[in-house]
């Protein structure tokens, strides 16, 4: 009778702990959520009450024409061009040089391991700063270029690590069978390493995605030819300019410019959140795919053992 109270006990304790679990990450998650939500509403609500702050949990008035307005931008088609460009070759070019070079670091034949290795690590926490980047890019005849956006991000310190990490925790069985067969070291890396590392991989890839994508800095420090614009740095001088015009109409004085001036205000606000929304959508979109693959690289990739 005591074992069967007992048990009875223990299963309220788990239910209630579950119960209690549940809620907790449930309003964790919909804290996460929230902001997001809240800026897809206010894009597709009336503007003036997107302005005016109105607008909390349902959008009122809705409309696309902020959508609309923002698709007229000029340059908008070739600017979104550049920055899938850069993301897709800036993250293939990252992921294999952080790939092989993590590899090659595992390999106590090759000539000056430890050198390179920590001559790669260090980077990670001296910088020149930004006129001797400047600098170099110029020296590299890489300013105004395509390639500016992709050269200087392939080597990342932190891949690097995660990836020797990840291939030191593999069998030494898998490299010495294939050098038994005559693999060479190019062999081993393209047929045994490289499939056996895809979920630190894909670590690897969503880092360095989500880097390219949100950078619009590499724009506006090496970039003069409108053509090679990214989409985030488009977005970025229309929402300054957006909000400039608006300071400049509001404080232009005059009842009679008070009109424009509170319907620049008003539009500027909903402009920014739809570019917002349109910058941080394809991450969103993206990041799913590769999630069960990053707990299991980042854990992996971490900690060895």
């Amino acid at each position: 009778m005591s074992s069967s109270l007992k048990r009875k006990k223990t299963g309220a304790v788990d239910a209630a702990f579950n119960i209690a679990n549940y809620l907790i990450f449930g309003i964790f998650t919909l804290l996460c959520i929230y902001p997001f939500y809240y800026m897809v509403i206010n894009t597709i609500s009336a503007n003036d009450l997107s302005a005016a702050g109105a607008i909390r949990f349902i959008p009122r008035g809705i409309h696309l024409e902020n959508y609309k307005a923002l698709a007229q931008l000029r340059g908008l088609g070739p600017a979104a061009l550049v920055s899938v460009g850069k993301t897709v070759i800036g993250t293939v070019l990252a992921v294999l040089v952080s790939a092989f070079l993590g590899f090659m670091f595992t390999q106590e034949r090759m000539w000056g391991r430890k050198f390179w290795y920590r001559f790669v690590v260090i980077t990670m926490y001296f910088n020149a700063g930004l006129i001797p980047m400047f600098i170099t890019m110029k020296n590299l005849h890489l300013l105004n270029t395509f390639w500016v956006y992709v050269i200087p991000t392939v080597v990342q310190p932190f891949n690097i690590i995660l990836v020797k990490t990840y291939v030191e925790s593999l069998p030494k069985a898998l490299q010495e069978a294939a050098e038994i067969d005559g693999a060479g070291i190019f062999t081993v890396f393209w047929k045994v390493i490289l499939p056996t590392c895809t979920p630190i991989l894909a670590t690897v890839a969503i880092f360095a995605a989500v880097s390219q994508w949100n950078n619009y800095q590499d724009t506006l420090l090496y970039i003069i030819d409108q053509k090679l614009y990214s989409l985030q740095y488009l977005l970025y001088t229309y929402i300054n300019q957006a909000s400039s015009l608006a300071a400049m109409v509001r404080n232009s004085g005059g009842a009679a410019m008070s009109g424009t001036a509170l319907m620049t205000q008003q539009t500027g606000t909903s402009i920014q959140m739809t570019v917002s929304v349109v910058v941080v959508l394809p991450i969103l979109c993206i990041y799913p795919m590769f999630q069960r693959f990053f707990v299991k690289g980042i854990m992996i990739g971490s900690v060895k053992g």
